[in-house]
């Protein structure tokens, strides 16, 4: 199939997929005319980019999964890592979701004044300032005594 056919067929940009090439995690059988020519099992491969990109793994991380053959070498340990981060990441939303449901139905005239709604701030700004942070990332402050954030400021 040639690189359009590919692109339809996963979703995928061709442009998207000649980095894929580029980086060494899908292989062109060759080319017909100016149109780069993948083999069917090379669906698989984009498939299995597609799916561990959306789970938040690297393209290094993903490659080191893809053999030469285009198999996939299942690193357990990772997935399971990431499984967990994807966990934590759940349970963050989870808080943001209640605090914003709350937000939207409560009665206070100033939500800030919500005993429950400043909980749940207090709550969002406690589990971002213990969880670990990527390199790069800036450190969020840590949460004030008493466990309420500090007002936010106006620019």
């Amino acid at each position: 199939m040639d690189i359009g056919e590919l692109a339809r067929q996963s979703g995928s940009a061709p442009s998207a997929l000649r980095f894929y090439e580029e980086r060494g995690l899908i292989r062109s059988s060759g080319r017909h005319g100016l149109r780069r020519q993948y083999e069917p099992e090379v669906l698989d491969q984009v498939a299995l980019i597609t799916l561990g990109r959306s789970a938040g793994l690297t393209l290094d991380e993903i490659g080191q999964m893809l053999t030469v053959g285009g198999r996939a070498k299942v690193d357990r340990q990772l997935l399971t890592d990431r499984a967990d981060a994807i966990d934590d990441q759940i349970r963050k939303l989870t808080t943001i979701r209640e605090g914003l449901r709350h937000a939207a139905a409560c009665q206070a005239p100033d939500h800030l004044a919500c005993p429950k709604f400043r909980r749940l701030m207090g709550l969002a700004v406690w589990k971002a300032a213990v969880t670990p942070k990527r390199a790069g990332r800036s450190q969020p402050p840590p949460p004030r005594r008493g466990g309420a954030p500090p007002r936010p400021t106006s620019l």
